[in-house]
């Protein structure tokens, strides 16, 4: 571990290496949760969830196929991302911590919530800007390419949406301390929200809209209404800013009570 972190990896040939094993964990990370999300609820649990499934029309292997191959682009843009932040941590210019004792425990989930929070707000405004027309047939248009969104819509996007995407995380890093395997923990969930939101069966209880927590957590039902509908519903994790900027779908109740039923 140590003659790692001594490594100097702005030397190119240790750069290229670092960022493609990081391009490897994070392409197969995302072909595993993908792909198993997609057979466990749509193969292996069909009969349970079938009315639950929003998006009924059947997906052609050509979609599949395309949305892996730009989410294999994604990836490499991400990694690349994962390899500037390892040299600014080497440099000290994040604050990344490995001792446990640094910061209060209480402090662990809190910096967890907080940096989810500040990538929500983030993704909103960058989301709703992407929406504008121009930019909108330059950089997010790949994306909604998928109209029936599946599992592996999740990481379907253009380059310039990718760096766009990447960049929150050196940034957000540089400025909020947190440990080493929140941050770990934090590009898993950012992962399987992706997965969840874009599966295009809709997984939470049929209260759920109604629960005082559950009414602001978004989930496959909302995040569909985006692709069909463009003009409502940007959030990433949470609808405080839909709702606090009246981008709500209208339709957003009533489709979840259809599908979630």
């Amino acid at each position: 571990m140590n003659d790692f972190f001594a490594t100097d990896f702005t030397n190119p040939w240790y750069f290229t290496l670092f960022t493609l094993t990081t391009f490897a964990i994070i392409f197969f990370r995302y072909l595993l949760i993908s792909g198993v999300y997609h057979y466990i609820f749509y193969k292996l649990f069909r009969d349970i969830f079938k009315k639950r499934v929003i998006n009924f029309k059947p997906k052609e292997v050509q979609q599949f196929r395309t949305e892996i191959i730009r989410s294999a682009i994604t990836s490499f843009i991400f990694a690349l991302s994962g390899t500037v932040l390892l040299i600014l941590w080497q440099k000290g210019y994040t604050s990344i911590y490995l001792e446990w004792s640094a910061y209060p425990l209480w402090y662990l989930p809190g910096s967890l919530l907080l940096a989810m929070l500040i990538h929500e707000t983030y993704y909103y405004w960058l989301h709703r800007w992407m929406h504008r027309p121009k930019i909108y047939q330059l950089v997010h248009k790949w994306h909604h390419d998928s109209i029936e969104t599946t599992t592996f819509t999740a990481f379907s996007f253009h380059p310039i949406e990718s760096i766009l995407q990447a960049l929150m995380i050196p940034i957000l890093i540089i400025f909020l301390p947190m440990h080493l395997s929140i941050l770990l923990l934090f590009l898993i969930i950012m992962t399987i929200s992706a997965t969840i939101n874009h599966a295009g069966i809709e997984i939470y209880p049929a209260f759920f809209n109604r629960h005082w927590l559950g009414q602001w957590i978004i989930g496959a039902t909302h995040h569909d209404l985006h692709h069909k509908q463009f003009r409502y519903n940007f959030g990433l994790y949470f609808t405080f800013w839909d709702r606090w900027m009246k981008t709500e779908s209208p339709k957003s109740d009533e489709w979840f009570e259809k599908h979630a039923k």
